[in-house]
């Protein structure tokens, strides 16, 4: 199977992308998901020009790998957490 990378833009509900990122830091989603097997990379970027925008880039093995990262029990935590404070959300993948 082939790498698979996914790029995600979120748009926050106005004013909350930083709320948002300190959540997912402080209740460890994003060690747990980097420790998952077969992540290469997860991370997020903030845009400079729009303050609700903010861009995840996240790189696996295969597309097994991403498919087995969706079941993971933190991911429904992360799921509660961007309910809060995520409008929209655009995935591509390459």
């Amino acid at each position: 199977m082939e790498e698979l990378t996914l790029t995600v833009v979120y748009t926050s509900k106005p004013g909350m992308r930083e709320a948002f990122v300190q959540e997912v830091s402080k209740n460890g989603i994003l060690e747990k998901i980097r420790a998952e097997e077969g992540c290469i990379a997860y991370d997020y970027y903030a845009s400079e020009d729009d303050i609700d925008r903010l861009m995840l880039i996240e790189k696996w093995e295969n597309s097994a790998f991403q498919q087995a990262h969706m079941q993971q029990a933190h991911m429904q935590e992360l799921a509660e957490i961007k309910a809060r404070y995520i409008d929209a959300t655009k995935i591509e993948h390459y």
